[in-house]
């Protein structure tokens, strides 16, 4: 079992930048896929990046591709997500979550399947 802690959040102009942090408690946190889903008011949950257990693989939303960098330090139980080019559309809750895979195979579905979730952390992009 995993706990998810995100930081990071915060008020920031379009055109700017945020990273955040998701910070895992437990072991094995290698074995864990790890994913940021956003939620605006009134729209539903979205998955915006993933990353595999050993942090080869990464895949992203079209929205956020070539703008947000997914990343993780498995020696600090940590995964980033780098924001650059910020738009206001890009305010919403965002989410950490992680699902644990005992070998290095992964389901089609891997980006979007998780187990465990942290708590969110407000990002709000100003025009």
């Amino acid at each position: 079992q995993v706990q998810l802690v995100e930081s990071g959040g915060g008020l920031v102009q379009a055109g700017g930048s945020l990273r955040l942090s998701c910070a895992a408690s437990g072991r094995f946190f290698s074995n864990y896929v790890t994913g940021w889903f956003r939620q605006a008011p009134g729209k539903e949950r979205e998955l915006v990046a993933a990353i595999s257990g050993r942090g080869a693989i990464t895949y992203y939303a079209v929205s956020v591709k070539g703008r947000f960098t997914i990343s993780r330090d498995n020696a600090k139980n940590t995964v980033y997500l780098q924001m650059n080019s910020l738009k206001p559309e890009d305010t919403a809750v965002y989410y950490c979550a992680a699902r644990f895979y005992s070998g290095s195979t992964y389901p089609q579905n891997w980006p979007y399947e998780y187990d465990y979730w942290g708590q969110g952390t407000q990002v709000t992009v100003s025009s």
